[in-house]
């Protein structure tokens, strides 16, 4: 079920560009997994704050605003994820931050052991596990993902874990596939085996459907990049829980015990994180009648899922007399076009046209969607497919039926 229309003007009104390219005119927005729309709210905060010349941590006014504002940040931060214990913090990038907590949890974890990790995942985590594994003497084990479905399942990790893990990563959702795994009920998967595992999770592509619930996950580890949730580049947000931040980490001697940052961070990176809170908190109070913040955000969250889903099954199975992906002669879609774990994204292939084809006459046709190519970032969706790329399309809730009707004319006319 989509927004009604008063409410999606509303909320397409909150973010920048959404309709025009400030450099090729008017386009529809489907690259959102390579990063999502900005709100307004954001644009304004980040250009406020970079003209403040004070710093953080001095006796004065302006310094107390700043360092008000980190505090109203994480506590934000806190109602987002519902993550009432553990810290909250900001580093360089969302993968920086994925490679500082697996880092550690390697290297604070008891000695011997494996790193368990799986096969869909990113190399954001895929990659820092496989170096820290190999720095601290450990076999770096692999859970084998659904070709047919894109995700790995809590009953293939089940399968694979022992007592013998030390430290395991899962990804929340994939880019490629745009498949969600159960993290909790694979946090759970490893807990029975190995109870003091050090668990990190990769939530950088989730983070924008919302339904976040860390309190409702046994994890130790949570990242995200914030341009890819309305925010924008330059820095990453991470939650550790109170184990994994008492093992040892980069820190300034004589420094605050538990302190993960490293110099002083960006104010007003913090305080865009409260506008994004307050943007799926206003979204939370015009789906339903909560009260509770909380709640609200729930409530967004599951009004970005639904119209999400209605969007993409859409694009899979047509809407009015137009045809879906899923119907035209010669096209795959990775995961399958019945899949439930679909979070806003949809990539396929076709036989008769390549994928970089199809991406660049989508463009022509004022159609932003990416090649995904069977390189570093993609090849293992891509390869065990027998594929060299596929057209990746990716959706947000600010994006609308009509965009996907125009998108599928004109894959009609491409194919």
């Amino acid at each position: 079920m989509t927004f009604a229309p008063e409410l999606m003007t509303a909320i397409r009104a909150r973010f920048a560009h959404v309709e025009t390219c400030p450099f090729e005119g008017e386009r529809i927005f489907f690259e959102n997994a390579g990063g999502a729309l900005t709100l307004n709210a954001v644009v304004e905060t980040s250009a406020r704050y970079a003209a403040i010349p004070d710093n953080q941590g001095r006796a004065n006014g302006a310094s107390r605003a700043l360092m008000a504002a980190i505090d109203r940040a994480k506590a934000d931060m806190r109602v987002l994820l519902n993550a009432p214990e553990g810290a909250i913090f900001v580093g360089e990038s969302g993968t920086e931050l994925l490679f500082r907590m697996i880092r550690d949890a390697c290297l604070g974890a008891p000695e011997g052991g494996v790193v368990l990790g799986s096969t869909v995942e990113h190399p954001a985590s895929r990659s820092a596990a496989a170096r820290w594994a190999e720095v601290t003497g450990r076999e770096h084990v692999w859970v084998k993902h659904d070709d047919a479905t894109g995700q790995v399942t809590p009953e293939a990790y089940a399968a694979a874990v022992t007592p013998e893990v030390r430290v395991a990563t899962i990804l929340h959702t994939s880019p490629v596939t745009g498949m969600a795994m159960d993290v909790p009920a694979i946090a759970a998967a490893i807990r029975a085996e190995a109870p003091e595992a050090l668990i990190v999770v990769d939530g950088i592509q989730h983070a924008c459907h919302g339904r976040i619930d860390i309190a409702g996950a046994d994890i130790d580890g949570y990242a995200i990049s914030p341009y890819k949730m309305f925010s924008r580049h330059g820095f990453g947000v991470a939650w550790a829980s109170d184990r994994l931040t008492a093992l040892g980490h980069d820190s300034l001697t004589g420094g605050p015990v538990g302190a993960w940052e490293l110099g002083t961070r960006d104010t007003g990176a913090y305080a865009t994180l409260s506008d994004v809170v307050a943007y799926f908190d206003w979204l939370g109070a015009e789906v339903s009648g909560a009260s509770d913040p909380r709640q609200r955000i729930e409530a967004a969250g599951a009004a970005i899922h639904a119209h999400e889903s209605a969007l993409t099954d859409a694009m899979l199975f047509g809407t009015d007399n137009l045809p879906g992906l899923a119907s035209l002669p010669g096209v795959t879609v990775i995961g399958g076009a019945d899949n439930p774990a679909r979070e806003g994204l949809v990539s396929f292939w076709a036989e008769a046209v390549p994928a970089s084809e199809i991406v660049d006459r989508l463009n022509e046709a004022g159609i932003r969607t990416h090649l995904r190519k069977a390189d570093h970032y993609s090849g293992n969706i891509l390869e065990p497919l027998g594929q060299t790329g596929c057209v990746r399309v990716s959706l947000c809730h600010y994006n609308t039926l009509g965009e996907v009707r125009a998108f599928l004319d004109a894959v009609r006319g491409i194919l």
